[in-house]
């Protein structure tokens, strides 16, 4: 596995959120974020970048860019948020289908979409991906990442 993709709608709040987590655990891997009606050329939004600063990870830099048959097509893993973003995804590129997960679908949760609304919102929503990310950073370390045996 080289790269990673994290899918929201409009790419300035979960899928930087998300990328930014999973960036900071897997840092062997390329990991980048879209939208599947991104707010093209925006920055993450502000409350996010708080929220991510407060957890020492900067993405200022993040600009939204719209998810791709080129992005789906590079990346080895794509995480979304919801079940309609993935039905969305696997609609418009069915090459995607067995590569594309729900970031909570080991507790089988959607990430509610925090956009213009408040700082509980927001702070929900990145439980939901911190709990996430943690789950498929140990997935994905143990399989690019050989254990290291006892000497």
């Amino acid at each position: 596995m080289k790269s990673v993709l994290t899918v929201c709608i409009g790419n300035i709040c979960r899928s930087p959120m998300a990328e930014g987590l999973l960036a900071a655990g897997l840092p062997h891997l390329r990991v980048v974020s879209a939208g599947t009606g991104a707010l093209v050329g925006q920055p993450a939004d502000a409350m996010a970048q708080k929220l991510m600063r407060q957890r020492g990870i900067d993405i200022s830099g993040h600009v939204a860019q719209q998810v791709s048959q080129l992005l789906c097509r590079q990346a080895d893993l794509i995480l979304v948020m919801d079940l309609a973003q993935r039905k969305h995804l696997e609609s418009t590129y069915p090459f995607v289908r067995g590569k594309v997960f729900r970031i909570g679908d080991t507790t089988a949760q959607d990430v509610p979409d925090p956009y213009r609304k408040d700082e509980a919102d927001f702070e929900h929503a990145l439980a939901l991906i911190d709990a996430g990310t943690r789950t498929w950073i140990d997935r994905i370390l143990k399989i690019t990442k050989p254990e290291q045996q006892p000497t």
